[in-house]
């Protein structure tokens, strides 16, 4: 069970996803060149959309936390601050931290680093992961009162550490280091049960966009929605903007200075286009993964959330746009086309639509509502209609009504309305 979305939006004026050089990020397809829009760039302005139909404004989700400073910050900070030896949390922490990251023991060399350090940047060294990793916050929470437990669990062995006044030794410091990062408290599978048998464990963003990980105690979560790159329908249209600050005691009292003119002069790329953007959600391995359950029992499992999530995205993906240099572009656009599809089969594209770039002249709209509607026309052609469709669009579109089959445009709320249901009936 699939949902499809595709839509057009038109930018003027913007820089909405830069390169590492300060450009418009591009694309060279069907011969031509067109400015492009990340799908991670998308993906994270929806994700953190704090608004009318944000994700997170769904009550009772936890949301997912993205950094290489987790373990520092969100397990061992905390645990120091309820009274826990800090050498003993830095200690439980990062033999946790190996455990999730790779699977295995951490080194005793490293354990003792760990308690032994004192400055920021070796607190930092010992318990930063070399990559960003996703938790959700019943994760985080979990290993927090783990590592509490594997502390408390050497207290009695190891009282210096809880002395106001004590200095371990070599020999004690080596001895705990052992006992930590050995402790039964921490064992894979025990911790792998546990973690999986968690409430939306990842949280919601690693449950919709998905989670590498280079273990198998913190679990890979596929993505249930996929997201394509944005690109322009036409050929790229830019142009280098020239702009200037005035210096205002230059400009009002040159005297002073000696000159007038110019506090600071610059230029840069500014871009304008119609964007075509593509979404599919796997609806069952949404399901699974909000859930908890395997994705062939997905029809059985309570799918309220799931619709809640998809009624949301449809609002979020037309109207939430690339946050970049708002204050000098104000890059707030609705999507002027949406066509979403419900069906069994395997998801397409209509990318191909504009393999060849549409004409500039005239209504560039238009001209890209006729190229997806003669594209669809083949598609069916070739294979049939194979999905249930609804269309919202702004101008003239009856030449796409006519391709997909419909009677008349759907507005957007109602096709967030559609899609939910669908989620909800389906199976």
């Amino acid at each position: 069970m699939f949902l499809q979305f595709h839509t057009l939006t038109s930018y003027p004026g913007t820089l909405l996803n830069r390169d590492d050089a300060g450009f418009a990020k591009r694309l060279p397809f069907g011969g031509a060149t067109r400015t492009r829009v990340s799908s991670q760039c998308l993906k994270y302005h929806w994700r953190n959309f704090d608004g009318e139909h944000a994700l997170y404004g769904i009550d009772d989700v936890e949301e997912s936390l993205r950094s290489r400073e987790t373990f520092r910050r969100r397990v061992a900070q905390p645990l120091v601050n309820d009274g826990h030896p800090a050498p003993l949390v830095r200690a439980a922490t990062v033999s946790l931290k190996e455990l999730i990251v790779s699977g295995g023991t951490a080194n005793k060399t490293t354990v003792k680093d760990a308690i032994t350090a004192e400055s920021d940047d070796e607190i930092s060294d010992v318990l930063d992961t070399n990559q960003v990793t996703i938790f959700g916050a019943p994760e985080m929470q979990y290993l927090r009162s783990l590592a509490g437990e594997v502390i408390e669990s050497v207290r009695n062995d190891f009282p210096v550490f809880w002395e106001s006044d004590g200095v371990p030794d070599s020999d004690a410091v080596g001895d705990v280091a052992d006992t930590i990062r050995k402790s039964d408290l921490i064992k894979s599978r025990k911790v792998k049960k546990n973690l999986k048998g968690l409430d939306l464990a990842s949280g919601l963003d690693a449950a919709l966009f998905g989670r590498m990980a280079t273990s198998d105690v913190l679990a890979r979560g596929d993505a249930a929605i996929h997201v394509a790159h944005a690109f322009t329908t036409h050929k790229e249209e830019s142009e280098s903007d020239y702009f200037s600050a005035v210096d205002e005691l230059r400009r009002d009292q040159p005297e002073e200075s000696g000159e007038m003119g110019a506090g600071h002069i610059n230029s840069q790329e500014l871009t304008s286009g119609l964007f075509y953007s593509y979404v599919v959600i796997d609806v069952p391995l949404l399901v699974s993964n909000l859930e908890g359950c395997e994705r062939d029992d997905w029809s059985d499992a309570d799918r309220t959330l799931a619709s809640d999530v998809v009624h949301r995205f449809v609002h979020l993906m037309t109207r939430v746009s690339p946050g970049a240099k708002l204050g000098s572009t104000a890059p707030y656009a609705y999507a002027q086309c949406l066509i979403t599809e419900a069906g069994t089969a395997q998801p397409r594209t209509m990318a191909n639509a504009f393999q060849e770039p549409v004409s500039k002249e005239g209504d560039v709209l238009k001209n890209s509502y006729d190229a997806l509607a003669s594209y669809v026309d083949d598609l069916n052609g070739m294979y049939g209609r194979t999905t249930e469709a609804k269309l919202s669009a702004t101008n003239d579109s009856s030449a796409l009504q006519d391709t997909l089959g419909l009677d008349d445009t759907t507005p957007v709320p109602k096709i967030a309305e559609w899609a939910a249901d669908t989620v909800t009936e389906a199976g």
